[in-house]
């Protein structure tokens, strides 16, 4: 039999009334009602005091963060004074129509890609396990809600709330609840038992995983204790279970057989009904003071994420005469987004585990980058607000300790590592050093070298694959560049490999410090190389001829100067001329595209080396360009636009043209290859700029070309080691990254490991030579295999 409405004397007093009249027992009743009102009213009105004291305190601490001011676009010059001032206006209007489109998608689809990540849970289902397990628990937290407010409320009046189908409502509350309780004992699993490596273990992560299981616990005798006293009080022996009310009408039945009393379960529901009440209310203060705040902020976080390019870091204004200091110094230097990502994190690890910094050995872990920069707002807002950020504020106001990064031990190096991935020494060290310091004042504690060390900070290869796995839109790497440009350009502080390739880029344009003359040998060694190739125009000389090419194909450094990707360069070119497309080449006209120095930190060097591309390709009015690079056509294609680059200027790497040639026929691949080629995806290429399927569309067009794949590979792919000036860096501690993802490749048994960027095709090569596979395995660019396959042995 399920619950009816009743008065609360005859079915939940846990004082029965025994002599005395009627009104004296009415009275009685109405004393112990209205202190049970009075109670809950207070218990209630004190949690909701409490967590809106937490939530507008952590709301002061992300507002301290300073607002993100762009850099407004140069002024267009044409050439022409008379009509610089119309082009400029079209410049202008054309850069704010882009940043509108990029900012500010349309209502609908922002809508609808944000309900995907919040409700669909498409991210945290890229691990299915975890991802069904929240799944049941936040969609369980919905439904639980409404039986919730039944429980409290039935047991402030008597009387059920009058939902429709009540029954049915019941079953559907059972139901949620037992599943909620599964999905917590099954994260207990994965968490102590499993003892998955990019989750944290300890008193702090056990404490909701009691909450939520002291909440399922306490509805379910909640409502056992509700059922063994209405049975009694009715008078009937009939079974206490019903198919309605499965669980508790079984504990029920249990209690009932080991003889527990009408009265006793009277006095045992009062007792659980109060304990649910605080367990929930506790649970709501506790939430935003704990990783858990996610609830709310993750949403907010997902709603505000970057509408722009992931490719495209913010400009700093290097003109700013009232700037102090550039980059982010101290925490407040973030932006409020920025600040707001740090209380969306719930500590999941995903970003950790996909780490290639932490999963070789180094001190950076993504996750602990987010907790730390929390644990120390956390600290520097209660200091600066002079709140306390607890709620009771054990301890007070006065803030006499802090966290700080101390003590951190050497992590495991090389050895049978190399070939493998493993973020434990990466978690253990973390967890070692990252400790609260007594005496110690949040002022005095160093946003760069106290919270983030500076190793941490050079470990970063950004390769975004932290961003990709998040499931609450956190952005890792902007951050790191953040710091990274303080120390540069603030602190003049940077390790003197990523120094030296700065200097040599500034003098000579090139990291190696090669003559500044020698950008435009290639052509000369393209002409030895394929001496029946017709000679590659530059654009001066096509200006000359007042010809107007369709095409720029932009060199880049890398394949203007090192060897080994000249030969990627030929073969493009080759393949265009072959393809009959009308295109020429900067020579010496080009200059680096600055993404090094940008990644570096040096965003005055990248922007002096823009503002000189920028003006290169608006002198010969160029509307489109290919390059084989996916850094420099992510620099161009997302980056430039905030220096002036028309938007309307379209920028394509060059297996997307390839790809586009052989699609309609201007290139056909007539020769076998027989080649079993495992194709290592670019970071730059794929995570920045979405492009995965064409370099793969060119391999299988090769006949006799067997595409293999990695484990890791397209949006999961592990970065090459190259990415944010690493290339020109020495990996200190750990294995080499290079070395690691060789190893994956190698895996597969390839004959070849393709890759469609030369940072990437120099990293599988040396990672080749670290395995002594040189024998029976190459690293090449697609765009080497289809030339081959075009021309066969020529």
């Amino acid at each position: 039999m399920l619950p009816t409405a009743g008065t609360y004397t005859e079915k939940h007093s846990a004082f029965p009334w025994e002599g005395g009249s009627i009104v004296e027992g009415l009275s009685a009743h109405t004393l112990v009602l209205s202190l049970r009102w009075f109670f809950f009213a207070l218990l209630t009105l004190t949690a909701l005091a409490c967590f809106y004291a937490v939530v507008r305190r952590r709301v002061g601490y992300v507002l301290l963060g300073r607002t993100e001011q762009r850099k407004p676009p140069p002024p267009f010059d044409s050439g022409d004074p008379e009509n610089d001032h119309r082009d400029e206006m079209l410049q202008i209007t054309s850069f704010t129509a882009t940043e509108l489109a990029a900012r500010a998608s349309p209502w609908f689809e922002r809508l609808a890609a944000w309900s995907l990540q919040v409700f669909g849970h498409r991210k945290l289902l890229k691990d299915l396990r975890s991802g069904l397990m929240h799944v049941v628990l936040f969609y369980g937290f919905i439904v639980l809600q409404f039986g919730a407010a039944d429980i409290v409320w039935k047991g402030l009046t008597g009387s059920a709330l009058p939902y429709p189908a009540y029954r049915r409502f019941v079953l559907t509350q059972e139901i949620t609840v037992s599943l909620v309780l599964l999905a917590i004992l099954y994260g207990a699993f994965r968490r102590y038992v499993e003892q998955l490596r990019r989750l944290k273990r300890g008193w702090k992560p056990s404490v909701v995983l009691w909450l939520i299981g002291g909440l399922m616990v306490t509805v379910l005798l909640t409502q056992a204790f509700d059922r063994l006293h209405e049975r009694a009080a009715s008078g009937s022996s009939a079974s206490l279970y019903d198919s309605h009310a499965p669980v508790s009408s079984a504990l029920a039945e249990g209690f009932k057989a080991i003889g527990l009393s009408a009265g006793a379960g009277n006095v045992l529901y009062e007792v659980f009904w109060w304990l649910h009440l605080a367990v929930l209310l506790g649970f709501l203060v506790y939430v935003p003071q704990s990783k858990h705040f996610h609830i709310f902020t993750a949403p907010v976080n997902l709603w505000l994420r970057r509408r722009s390019p992931p490719g495209r870091l913010a400009p700093l204004d290097l003109e700013d005469e009232e700037a102090e200091s550039f980059g982010v110094g101290t925490v407040e230097h973030f932006t409020p987004k920025q600040l707001l990502d740090l209380y969306a994190c719930v500590e999941c690890g995903r970003c950790t585990n996909v780490c290639p910094a932490s999963s070789t050995g180094k001190l950076l872990s993504p996750m602990h980058l987010i907790v730390k920069l929390r644990d120390h707002l956390t600290e520097k807002g209660a200091a600066i607000t002079s709140k306390s950020p607890w709620v009771p504020a054990w301890g007070g106001n006065v803030q006499s300790s802090a966290h700080v990064m101390s003590g951190v031990m050497p992590l495991w190096t090389g050895g049978s590592a190399a070939a493998r991935t493993d973020i434990e020494p990466t978690m253990t060290a973390q967890k070692q050093a990252w400790h609260v310091q007594a005496d110690t004042s949040v002022a005095d504690v160093a946003l760069v070298g106290d919270v983030m060390t500076e190793a941490e900070l050079w470990s970063c290869t950004t390769c975004r694959n932290c961003e990709d796995q998040c499931p609450v839109g956190n952005e890792h790497v902007d951050k790191i560049i953040d710091m990274r440009r303080y120390l540069v350009l603030t602190e003049g502080r940077v390790p003197a490999e990523a120094q030296r390739a700065m200097q040599n880029i500034e003098r000579q344009g090139n990291p190696w410090g090669l003559p500044r003359a020698e950008r435009a040998a290639w052509l000369a060694a393209y002409e030895a190389a394929v001496p029946d190739a017709p000679p590659v125009r530059t654009m001066r000389e096509a200006a000359g001829n007042g010809e107007q090419p369709e095409l720029l194909l932009w060199a880049g450094t890398m394949g203007a100067y090192d060897q080994r990707s000249r030969k990627v360069l030929f073969a493009v070119v080759r393949l265009l001329q072959q393809a009959g497309i009308p295109f020429a080449v900067l020579g010496g006209e080009e200059r680096n595209s600055g993404d090094t120095a940008r990644r570096l930190g040096n965003e005055l060097l990248f922007q002096t080396l823009c503002a000189e591309n920028v003006a290169t390709l608006q002198r010969y009015g160029i509307r489109r360009v290919v390059t084989i690079c996916p850094h420099t056509f992510n620099a161009l294609k997302n980056e430039y636009v905030d220096f002036g680059l028309e938007p309307s200027v379209a920028v394509e790497h060059h297996t997307t043209l390839l790809a586009r040639l052989l699609a309609n026929g201007s290139l056909v691949p007539a020769h076998p290859v027989n080649e079993r080629v495992v194709y290592h995806d670019s970071c730059y290429l794929g995570r920045y700029n979405g492009i995965y399927d064409a370099p793969r569309a060119l391999l299988r067009a090769i006949p006799g070309v067997e595409l293999l794949e990695m484990e890791r590979n397209r949006s999961n792919g592990l970065c090459c080691g190259a990415g944010g000036g690493l290339m020109w860096m020495e990996e200190r501690g750990g294995a080499r990254v290079n070395e690691v993802r060789a190893a994956q490749a190698l895996g597969t048994s390839p004959t070849v490991i393709g890759s469609a960027c030369p940072y990437c095709l120099t990293m599988m090569e040396d990672g080749i030579k670290l395995h002594d596979a040189e024998g029976g395995v190459r690293a090449r660019d697609v765009a080497e295999l289809l030339a081959e396959s075009v021309f066969g042995g020529r």
